[in-house]
């Protein structure tokens, strides 16, 4: 009976295999769309099959630790220890080619800091002294820029919970304040984007009445002119991710695309960005900053010259410096390839030019661009960096495995996915322990690569404390490859110093 009840069974089986195959033969040679289906009918969908699977194949097969992009193996492991308090060390030796262009190598002091004598990276205030309630910024790294809708609800939370916890900021992002942001009573810097999404009127202009609102529950506003991913390019945030929640709380329909105008409708020279921090600055009396992507010197040049002959009330109280290299949850692939400059390039000339103007002491300067490990964050401070902010490395302490889904739904560890099946991966009582450690355990590296190279604290890192890889063998210091020239009278090493 049973050998009968099997017969049947395979002969069910092998008349559905056949009829599936003879439906998709049928399919491929009658379709038009794709030549390899219609020359070569059911083998050829084993070609897109591969081509679909092949990224994830190289990323666990067949790619080196250092090789992938856009963070490989070797950084996204790092990251994850830091996130689960297990300590960055390693044994034998590290895969980082020091040969390889580009590298970074710190310049160790003969005599370093005495673990007795060591210190802590102080708080530094943001508009002190130009605003009515300045901020003080405890931690050097923070959150970068990612609204409620681009990531998850559960993401949202843990990240402001540890941020609570770590005492580093979080930045909302162009999608609003959400409740979320709110959740863990962390450091909020409510970030004003090209459709002033959050605080703006019914027509879509920016909001006086709801800037003061917010004004009690954030500690600062950020004008973002663009991102490293996408400049020239306004937020997208894809159909399929705008619910009812992130409509109701961006003030759009529901299910369409969320595209931000491609720059702010009022702003279109640099006087009336400086018109714009000052009157938000006014009405808020919180400190008020730029984001932007560098891509020329043009825009730091001509906003050093107008704050100088203005004065220093119109200067934005920090900037926000984006490499070109910065991510996003979905962006057009041509601007993310080849727009902008990278941060290697673009934070030393804007450092360069505050020290020049002396306006380093006024204007906080906020580097972000893959700076995601401790020793790309403690360059930039060398650089003159005074914070620094990430979003990607915080994504990987969520758990991000770098599907490179995050525009589609279907993030399968649920930071960038409103799918509550998804969703239910991320633990927030889990989740916002790792958020803390990695800011925690970032900041203390970077202290111990202070004390390394013979400072007492992180904020005391400069340009001869690091050098960079030209070729295999060689290197140069970042004073030689960016000089301390004389700036009325005094070197800028020396107005470094003072801005310090």
């Amino acid at each position: 009976m049973m050998s009968v009840i099997s017969y049947g069974l395979g002969t069910v089986v092998g008349l559905v295999l056949v009829a599936t195959l003879v439906v998709w033969f049928v399919q491929d040679v009658t379709q038009k769309k794709h030549s390899v289906l219609r020359n070569y009918p059911v083998v050829g969908r084993l070609r897109y099959f591969f081509e679909r699977q092949g990224e994830y194949f190289r990323q666990y097969f067949f790619m080196g630790d250092r090789e992938e992009m856009p963070f490989n193996r070797a950084t996204r492991a790092w990251v994850y220890r830091e996130a689960k308090d297990e300590g960055g060390v390693i044994g034998f030796g590290s895969t980082n080619d020091l040969r390889e262009p580009g590298s970074i190598i710190f310049v160790n002091a003969a005599f370093p800091v005495l673990e007795s004598d060591r210190q802590c990276s102080l708080p530094l205030a943001i508009g002190e002294g130009y605003c009515r309630q300045p901020f003080r910024a405890r931690s050097i790294v923070n959150i970068s820029g990612m609204s409620f809708g681009a990531i998850s609800e559960p993401a949202v939370r843990a990240l402001s919970r540890g941020a609570a916890e770590a005492g580093c900021w979080m930045d909302t992002g162009e999608g609003g304040l959400a409740p979320y942001h709110l959740e863990g009573g962390c450091d909020i810097i409510m970030q004003i984007g090209t459709a002033k999404y959050g605080i703006r009127t019914p027509s879509g202009e920016f909001s006086p009445t709801k800037a003061k609102e917010l004004a009690k529950r954030v500690q600062a506003f950020e004008i973002k002119l663009s991102q490293g991913a996408k400049p020239g390019k306004g937020g997208v945030l894809p159909a399929a991710k705008v619910t009812e929640e992130i409509a109701r709380i961006r003030g759009i329909p529901v299910g369409v695309d969320s595209i931000s105008p491609n720059r702010h409708p009022e702003i279109a020279d640099m006087t009336q960005l400086l018109d714009q921090v000052a009157h938000v600055r006014d009405l808020t009396g919180r400190p008020v900053g730029v984001k932007t992507a560098i891509g020329g010197w043009e825009f730091i040049n001509d906003l050093c010259e107008q704050v100088l002959r203005r004065g220093l009330e119109y200067a934005p109280d920090f900037l926000v410096i984006d490499g070109g290299e910065g991510g996003s949850g979905a962006a057009p692939q041509t601007l993310a390839d080849h727009v902008s400059l990278p941060i290697a390039e673009a934070l030393p000339r804007v450092v360069d030019a505050l020290l020049e103007a002396d306006l380093k002491r006024r204007v906080r300067v906020v580097a972000s661009g893959k700076l995601v490990t401790s020793a790309r964050a403690a360059w930039a401070l060398c650089v003159g960096a005074d914070f620094i902010n990430s979003a990607r490395g915080f994504m990987f302490a969520l758990g991000c495995i770098q599907a490179l889904r995050c525009h589609q739904n279907t993030c399968p560890t649920g930071v960038t996915t409103h799918n509550r099946r998804l969703q239910r991966g991320l633990v927030v009582e889990e989740k916002y322990l790792r958020v803390a450690n990695y800011c925690r355990n970032m900041n203390k590296e970077l202290d111990m690569i202070a004390h390394s190279c013979g400072c007492h604290h992180a904020r005391d890192l400069r340009r001869e404390h690091v050098r960079i890889v030209r070729s295999a063998n060689e290197s140069i210091a970042l004073n030689m490859l960016y000089p301390y020239p004389e700036v009325g009278g005094r070197t800028r090493r020396a107005a470094v110093l003072d801005a310090a």
